[in-house]
């Protein structure tokens, strides 16, 4: 016999070792390799699942971080704003203070000023009368040197004062 044409009890062997083995897969070895590829698939199906949640918990936790990442960048120019208004505060604040300060230096100045004219304005008085009362005494010296006119300027001068 030959393997190209095969005789017929070869194929009734052939046929009856086939379904031995048939038989002894389907007994033995069928239902644990339908069951591991079973629990393949079902883990197969347990990581895409697993996989699809972990992506939609990722896109969550992006959206998280952007969220995040923009109240961060709100506050940032909240803080930067409040910063701003603080420095330009001292800044006035500064300048009100430099200028109440040179307000009150000019005051102060015009003070000192206005005193030491008025104390030189009396000074001078002083002087002028201390030389008026000096021509005067000189004046008066010269005209009553005569006892007569001395006399007659003192009576005057009595009937000029009244006394109540």
């Amino acid at each position: 016999m030959s393997l190209i044409n095969p005789g017929f009890g070869m194929i009734i062997w052939m046929t009856l070792a086939f379904l031995v083995v048939l038989y002894i897969l389907a007994k033995y070895a069928w239902k644990p390799i339908m069951n591991s590829l079973k629990e393949r698939e079902d883990s197969i199906e347990d990581a895409l699942r697993l996989a699809d949640r972990t992506r939609k918990e990722m896109e969550e936790l992006k959206l998280d971080n952007e969220k995040l990442l923009r109240e961060a960048k709100d506050e940032r120019d909240a803080i930067l704003r409040e910063a701003r208004k603080i420095k330009e505060n001292i800044i006035e604040e500064a300048k009100e203070k430099a200028n109440a300060e040179a307000a009150n230096i000019v005051e102060s100045a015009k003070q000192r000023i206005e005193t030491e004219k008025n104390r030189a304005m009396t000074e001078i008085k002083n002087i002028i009368a201390d030389y008026a009362l000096e021509i005067a005494e000189k004046i008066m010296k010269e005209e009553l040197k005569d006892k007569k006119r001395q006399s007659a300027y003192i009576q005057k001068l009595l009937d000029e004062t009244s006394l109540n």
